[in-house]
């Protein structure tokens, strides 16, 4: 046949210019200008995407788009000078759709990663996945950093099924087994990702990451996993940031349904059981809590709540440790309340003045809580002398001794002194004593348990905190113990006037500077006729000041 040579059973055909032309390297090229531009135009996703895809998709696309080029460019080559090709069943049109087959394949392959199918962490791309998320951090682009924490949205529940756990006991061996090469990477992610500035675009821009990861942290119960930085900085952040979930999941009132569901703040908070395990969901960073403001605090002391709620819905009252931190910080939260000193007019929104009202009612809720539950079986008045750790009654009562005592440094003027210590603090403690629960009567016993040992203290070292103790106790409470509306602290209020009328003129022998503590605006010692002296000013429809005594015996030493 013509145009047919054959060599034994081998034959050619020569081709024809005329033949049919299904893909050629004019089309190739058309289709790679496409493809390119489609590259070039993706924005950070699905580049992500390709980038941690389980196959070397770039790598894939490179070498397959120049073979393709390679062979189609040949094909036209040999169209053109019409050489022969071998006789057989890939003949020259099928061999054209083969190679556009490929080409198609390459894209939908791209494709099916970059928008169908988003790739997932695991084995096949674990180092791809840590490489390029390494990369995207540690340029610190906020714009792309939103997109990848977003995109690590899908990772979540395979990092930590990979993750390994620190601090593992393997019992049957002398060393834990060494890490797969999965859950090392798994592992290092986890810390990768507690990147302050990573943590800060998943608070602005995708908080479904954090509640993805500690759903499934709760879920598996794998607390010891590597996430204790990731958490410390997602709380700060979500602290500092005041358009974060904490502060639209704050109430109903002011967020609607998610106020009401929480459902990120109730995931991160509302579980004791993790927040003891992931010290630092309440325990953050003390440095960087000291530069926070009011509002901050009320959001620390909600986020407190929560997880105070779900321990005392467990009965796990007898064991608070987990809160003793958080009691540390809410401490310091009013160091500063001693800046009302001296003030002659403090408004209501005064930073210390506010700071002071969150922990006041943060106090007034944690007992709300516990009154809702049965006291627990073991739980005693007085502390025994066997008892390490406190409980959360002892908890709740040493940290109103600690805001008593904050507010004991403002001294004067005596309306700035009344408002905090009376106004601010005892009242909004103590009013509701009689409408009060077993919980309540508690926590009150022990607090006048605090106060009253603080100040017998000075039975044996006159100091200054005792004497600040004393005479807060002194100006709410008065100098004469009566029945009244707030009858809960009547006992310690005849304690304290019995240990004054007894001790108080050795105190000012001991120590005359440590006497003058005790006495805040309006107050004086009256040396020589051996008497406290309470001296109201002429103001109002009162014309002249009023004074009231109260006697003191002899010097005796106790």
């Amino acid at each position: 046949m013509e145009g047919i040579i054959c060599y034994g059973p081998m034959c050619f055909v020569q081709m024809s210019s005329t033949d049919p032309k299904l893909f050629g390297f004019a089309e190739f090229l058309s289709g790679l200008a496409l493809m390119v531009l489609a590259w070039t135009i993706a924005d950070v996703r699905y580049r992500f995407r390709i980038r941690t895809a389980p196959l070397p998709l770039q790598g894939i696309t490179f070498f397959g788009m120049t073979a393709l080029g390679v062979l189609a460019l040949a094909t036209d080559l040999w169209r053109a000078q019409e050489w022969f090709v071998p006789v057989g069943p890939l003949n020259p049109t099928i061999w054209q759709a083969l190679m556009g087959v490929l080409f198609l394949l390459t894209f939908l392959l791209w494709a099916w990663f970059a928008f169908i199918k988003p790739p997932v962490y695991g084995r096949l791309n674990s180092q791809r996945f840590a490489r390029v998320l390494y990369r995207a951090i540690l340029n610190g682009s906020q714009e792309e950093l939103a997109v990848v924490a977003d995109e690590l949205t899908h990772s979540v529940d395979k990092l930590i099924h990979f993750g390994r756990e620190e601090r593992e006991r393997y019992p049957n061996s002398p060393a834990p087994p060494k890490l797969k090469k999965v859950e090392e990477f798994a592992n290092a992610i986890l810390l990768l990702i507690a990147d302050a500035r990573f943590c800060r675009a998943i608070v602005a821009y995708s908080p479904r990451t954090a509640l993805a990861i500690f759903e499934d942290v709760a879920k598996t119960k794998k607390y010891r996993l590597p996430i204790e930085t990731f958490a410390k900085n997602i709380v700060l952040e979500a602290i500092g940031n005041k358009d974060s979930f904490l502060y639209h999941e704050e109430s109903g009132y002011k967020s609607g349904l998610l106020g009401y569901h929480k459902p990120l703040t109730s995931v991160m908070f509302g579980n004791a059981e993790m927040a003891e395990n992931i010290s630092t969901l309440l325990d953050p960073d003390g440095v960087k809590m000291m530069d926070w403001d009011y509002k901050q605090w009320e959001a620390y002391c909600r986020i407190v709540l929560l997880t105070l709620e779900d321990f005392i819905s467990k009965g796990y009252q007898r064991q608070a440790f987990v809160f003793f931190r958080a009691k540390g910080h809410l401490e310091y939260a009013l160091g500063d309340l001693y800046r009302l000193d001296g003030v002659e007019a403090v408004g209501r929104n005064d930073e210390p003045s506010c700071k002071l009202r969150a922990i006041v009612d943060f106090i007034k809720d944690a007992i709300r809580l516990l009154d809702k539950k049965p006291i627990p079986k073991g739980i005693r008045l007085k502390r025994s002398e066997h008892q390490d750790l406190d409980t959360i009654y002892d908890m709740i009562a040493g940290l109103m001794f600690e805001v008593i005592y904050s507010a004991s440094t403002v001294t004067s003027p005596r309306g700035t002194c009344w408002r905090i210590q009376h106004n601010s603090v005892w009242t909004d403690l103590f009013c509701s004593a009689r409408e009060s629960g077993e919980a309540t009567q508690i926590i009150h016993f022990k607090f006048r348990r605090l106060v009253y040992d603080e100040i017998t203290r000075m039975n044996d070292f006159v100091n200054f905190k005792g004497a600040k103790i004393l005479g807060y106790c002194l100006n709410v409470m008065g100098l004469e113990a009566k029945r009244e509306r707030l009858h809960s602290n009547l006992a310690l209020h005849k304690a304290v006037l019995a240990w004054t009328k007894k001790y108080y003129a050795w105190v000012y022998s001991e120590n005359p500077a440590v006497a003058e503590a005790c006495l805040m605006a309006g107050w004086t010692y009256d040396k020589r006729n051996l008497r406290l002296v309470l001296t109201y000013p002429a103001e109002g429809l009162r014309r002249k000041p009023g004074r009231f005594y109260f006697s003191v015996d002899q010097v005796q030493k106790p």
